[in-house]
């Protein structure tokens, strides 16, 4: 029987030579991942279940990482840091990056793949429905809820249904304008928030696979606001490359079957598709940014797991560099090593900071930040009369703040350029001379 990807994984995790999409199975789980939001609820299932002074099924694959609501005054959010400071002790887990500390990191769909803890063939689940990132590296990773965690965490396995796999396929490499936000708004703007429920989303081609791996990142992100229960691309060197440099752990490689069967292939000629944006405030609410060009902005947001790696800074950079911003413009680095890099990555001779900090940026320290809105001062929170570009994955009402603010997606490159005209803009006006 020829399995998908994700069919493969899935079988090899529970012990059987075969599924098929609908089959559940048990599966073992090689990674599990909470953070401060969760994390508390998570460890409260597990001892209510396991008990007072039951021990996670195995230490090595537990990793928890505070991101969300860290850098506040808020009394709450610093207690759910320290119920799960308390639970590593008490656990003796290795893998807890805790703020305020040098291993601190930062947001932790980013920190697992910089840290070697996403490898192909594995499956990892996490507390937070953007654990899908990781598909980027040929794995099975999905978010689940605090119950399924806390059984995770007693007994190392999970009850899952194989889903179905949806394939789209981008046909030639990318265009110079284009980045990994810009395909999959449109691939959610044509299948819709539900248009893949309980399903894999695969991504190939040559559009594809001439991303480097932090792109592929994007498009793996942003599954979930289609629906999806997990993206996943197929491991090449590029992939291969960027895991053996962070962990020595072993892996095996998955890839289809010949004759695999899938849900469905949706065939994209990459040339052909120009720079997107998500209206509010639905991810669904597609349409080209020259198209909404008389759209005044308040503010410009470039950060989060989606859009604050090193190279949405680097995207950013090429489209701000010698100009000024006109509205207040956010950059957030979505981790600590992403942080340092903009002191250490140059363009024109110039680091990525130093670029920001002449066009009038505002440089954050590196967390979810205004992503989830959070406690009440978290950096970059909304007021009810701006209008927001930004490059995070959700513009549902009050996301970000204020439940009147209105959010529109895009790729670092169209919020920068967005950012310097103070109006959604393409930005092929910025890079047509520098392309």
């Amino acid at each position: 029987m020829a399995m998908t990807m994700t069919e493969k994984i899935l079988a090899r995790k529970s012990g059987k030579s075969k599924l098929a999409p609908g089959d559940n199975t048990w599966v073992s789980v090689d990674v599990l991942m909470t953070h401060d939001v969760c994390g508390p609820g998570t460890i409260g299932v597990f001892h209510e279940n396991f008990g007072a002074q039951a021990k996670v099924w195995d230490r090595s694959k537990v990793v928890i990482i505070p991101d969300h609501y860290i850098f506040t005054e808020d009394k709450m959010a610093h207690r759910n840091v320290d119920v799960l400071r308390q639970f590593v002790r008490e656990q003796d887990l290795p893998y807890f990056y805790d703020v305020g500390t040098d291993r601190y990191k930062g947001v932790c769909h980013i920190a697992l793949p910089e840290e070697g803890h996403t490898r192909p063939g594995e499956v990892l689940l996490g507390t937070d429905s953007h654990t899908c990132t990781a598909g980027a590296f040929g794995e099975f990773a999905t978010g689940i809820g605090n119950t399924d965690a806390g059984f995770v965490l007693g007994t190392g396995k999970l009850w899952l249904k194989v889903p179905e796999t949806m394939r789209f396929i981008f046909e030639g490499e990318m265009p110079s304008y284009l980045m990994a936000k810009d395909l999959i708004l449109k691939v959610i703007g044509d299948i819709g928030v539900d248009g893949a429920i309980y399903r894999a989303m695969e991504f190939a081609g040559d559009g594809v696979y001439s991303l480097g791996i932090e792109e592929r990142m994007t498009l793996c992100n942003m599954v979930i606001e289609a629906g999806g229960k997990n993206g996943v691309i197929a491991p090449d060197e590029v992939t291969l490359e960027y895991v053996r440099a962070r962990t020595d752990r072993p892996f095996e490689v998955v890839t289809n079957d010949p004759g695999a069967c899938f849900h469905s292939t949706q065939v994209y000629k990459t040339k052909e598709l120009e720079p997107g944006v998500a209206k509010p405030h639905s991810p669904d609410h597609y349409a080209l940014a020259r198209e909404i060009g008389d759209v005044v902005l308040d503010r410009a947001y470039i950060g989060s797991c989606t859009g604050g790696k090193t190279v949405d800074f680097q995207a950013a950079a090429r489209v701000l560099d010698g100009s000024k911003v006109k509205v207040d413009t956010f950059i957030v680095p979505a981790t600590s090593q992403v942080a340092r890099s903009l002191k250490t990555e140059t363009i024109a001779g110039k680091s990525l900071e130093t670029i920001f900090m002449e066009a009038g940026c505002h440089v954050g320290p590196p967390s979810c930040a205004a992503c989830l809105g959070g406690p009440a001062d978290t950096l970059g929170r909304l007021n009810k009369s701006e209008v927001c570009i930004s490059t995070t994955n959700r513009n549902f009402p009050g996301r970000m703040g204020s439940k009147t603010a209105q959010v529109y997606l895009a790729s670092p490159y169209t919020v920068a350029a967005s950012a310097v005209t103070g109006r959604i803009t393409d930005p092929r006006e910025f890079l047509g001379e520098r392309a």
